[in-house]
Parts: structure tokens; sequence; C-alpha cells
């Protein structure tokens, strides 16, 4: 591990006595630190950082020259709470551009339906519900992919540490990190998570992967900005066992548009009838083409050269194209980054609400792209 401890340091104009004393730990552990000597615990790692108000693997670096080269291994993964798979495409765009060996261990997720399409796309059948999963039976694994369900999380905050994640699926993550310890994870949730009930849960859910020993990072993206035509906004919070230089990725400058993601010829089924088009019409009048509408629950009717965010309980005609049709299957599955080649075998109705549920590809892919390499280059 490296550090620039000393040099951010004297740019605060703190001496190490000073540091030291906030720190609360000798002048002579934080010489050793500065000079490569000693490794800081964690604890003491987010104590320093604290005194300079800074992120922490702006610090601290791990830069195990010994670890054989990414290229030359094989990344094992686990894909929890997987649903149709964006997670698992995201990592196979990244390791296959990257000419890295990888492997899914273990997929899980409690929907019938979308372990179907899971399966016709991966060639296995998900593992089912985590919950009944044992530790033992949860292979080794390197790094941890979630897109846990966001539940209302009432039992967090009582001051229990990892105990309070007890009753939430937030636990199981937990709990598979506690036994099995891999390299590093990736979770990604609604972007309102980070707000619920006034940040204390997401501040718990924070402190809880901490005390697990990761350090941990996160930030709020928006599939709009990394090349999906989708207004959908994520948390994505993304933890190592090492401190790491995370550097979220820059907006993409030149994404997929509504063209490129609508098909050409589409079957009669997926226009709205005559009254809700000329009701649509008649109070709207949209400013692009093409464009998607949107009516909210107010009956309020918008249009943008993209998408909303694609919801799994929504209504039918909840977004529609140029004001009158809706999206196909194909489509939906494109504004969430899946490849033309994603196999589509089951009903309409699953793959709205599996395309809903899931994931956007394209922005975990460009997360993918600077994590992976912080951590395992």
């Amino acid at each position: 591990m490296e550090n620039t401890l000393k040099t951010i340091r004297r740019a605060n104009n703190v001496t190490q006595n000073e540091l030291a004393e906030r720190a609360n730990v000798t002048r002579k552990t934080i010489i050793s630190i500065e000079n490569g000597d000693t490794t800081p615990s964690i604890d003491l790692a987010y104590r320093i950082s604290g005194v300079f108000d800074m992120p922490v693997e702006h610090i601290f670096l791990n830069k195990n020259s010994a670890v054989e080269p990414a290229v030359k291994q094989k990344i094992r993964f686990i894909d929890l709470f997987c649903g149709i798979g964006g997670f698992h495409f995201a990592a196979k765009k990244f390791f296959d551009s990257e000419e890295i060996n990888y492997e899914c261990l273990l997929s899980s997720d409690i929907d019938e339906f979308a372990c179907k399409s899971y399966a016709a796309n991966f060639g296995k059948y998900p593992s089912g519900d985590i919950t009944k999963i044992p530790n033992n039976k949860i292979p080794e694994h390197d790094i941890l992919f979630a897109g846990f369900p966001c539940q209302a999380f009432s039992i967090i905050g009582l001051g229990k540490g990892f105990e309070d994640t007890r009753g939430t699926l937030f636990f199981e993550i937990a709990r598979i990190l506690a036994a099995k310890k891999p390299k590093a994870f990736v979770l990604e949730n609604v972007k309102r998570l980070v707000s619920h009930d006034g940040g204390k849960t997401f501040k718990k859910i924070l402190t809880t992967l901490k005390d697990l020993g990761y350090f941990v990072d996160y930030k709020v993206l928006n599939a709009l900005d990394y090349g999906l035509p989708q207004k959908r906004e994520r948390v994505i919070i993304v933890g190592a066992l090492h401190p790491f230089d995370m550097k979220w990725p820059k907006k993409v400058a030149s994404g997929k548009k509504l063209n490129d993601i609508l098909e050409k010829n589409v079957a009669a089924k997926y226009f709205a009838s005559k009254s809700i088009i000329d009701k649509r019409k008649a109070a709207h009048t949209s400013k692009h083409t093409p464009s998607i509408w949107h009516e909210n629950k107010s009956g309020n009717i918008s249009s943008y050269p993209y998408s909303c965010a694609l919801r799994a309980g929504a209504s039918y005609n909840y977004l529609l194209v140029n004001g009158e049709r809706r999206l196909t299957p194909r489509e939906m599955l494109r504004l969430q980054g899946f490849p033309d080649d994603f196999r589509i075998v089951l009903e309409d109705s699953h793959i709205r609400k599996q395309a809903g549920n899931a994931v956007p590809v394209d922005m975990v892919y460009e997360v993918l792209k600077n994590f992976i390499p912080a951590v395992f280059y």
C-alpha cells in the first residue's frame, strides 16, 4: 500500500504531533505510516482521512505490484438478486473488452420468470431465494454484484450495527460479505434510498459495510448520462477490502438516441386505442420527434427525446412512443442496455416487468471500467 499522507499533511500545515493527537494515536505511529513501515487499520485510515475531510482513498492507495495482472487472472463473481442479468451482461461486456477470464459462480433470484430469462441467456438457472442458501453453499468469490430490492428498512437504525439489518434483504449481502470476504462488491438501488428516513437508512448501510472491513464509496448516477436514452437515477455503492481511488465515470458524450433503439415495423397490438391517442394529443404537443410521452399519476403529460424510467408495475400506457404506441419488449430491453442477442422467451407482460426491474447495463459497465482496475490491477 502506498500513501500520500506526508504530502497531504504538509499541504494542510498540520504537524505530525497535531495529526497524532487528532487521530488519537502516537506520533511514532504517524511517522511509521508516512514512511510506509506500517499499514493503518481501516478504522485508523478513516480517522486520519476525517482530519483532512477528504476521501480515504485519496490518502491510502492499494498498489500491490506482487499481484498477478488481472488479464491473467480469472475473476470470479456472484450475482445476487440477479433478475434477467443486468450486472452479468455489464460484467461480461467489460471482461471481454479487457480479455479477462471470468466466471459467474452463483446467481440468485426469487422470481421464477426472471430466472427463466436468465437461464435462457446464460445457460444456468439461478439458485432461487438467497435467504435459503446457507454460507457453506456460497462459493468463494472475488466480487459480489447485487441490485438488491428497495424495502422499507423499518428495522434499520436501532443502534445494533450488523444486527440492525436483519429482516431486510440487505442483510443477506452483509451476511455473505462477512462470511466470504470477497475482495470487492458493487451494489445498486433506487436513488431515494440515499434520503430514506432522513438519510438514517443509508448511513446504517454504509456503516455496516465499513464495520465489515470494507472501504466504501457511492454516487447517484443517471443512465441518461451513460449512453442510454432513459432518465433512470440509481445509487451505486462500491467497496473493497483495501483503499482504492474511485474515479466515477464521466458522462458519455455520444450515446444511443431514441432513433437507435426504436423498431421500424411495430405490430398493431402495441398501439394505444384511438380514444387514448386523441386524448393525449389534445392535451399535449411535443417539441421532439421521436419522443416518449409520459403521463404521471396526476394526468399531466410531458414528452422528451428520451424515456422516463421504466417501471415494473406501471400502467401499460405509462410511456407512449410519439404519444401513440407502447414500447415493444425489444425496445424496453434496449433502453436498459441489453444487447439485441438477448433471448426473449417469455410473454410481453413478463419482459415489461423484468426490464423495469433491471439495472442499466451501459451505466454499470462504465462504473466497472473504473472500479475493476482500481481494485484488481
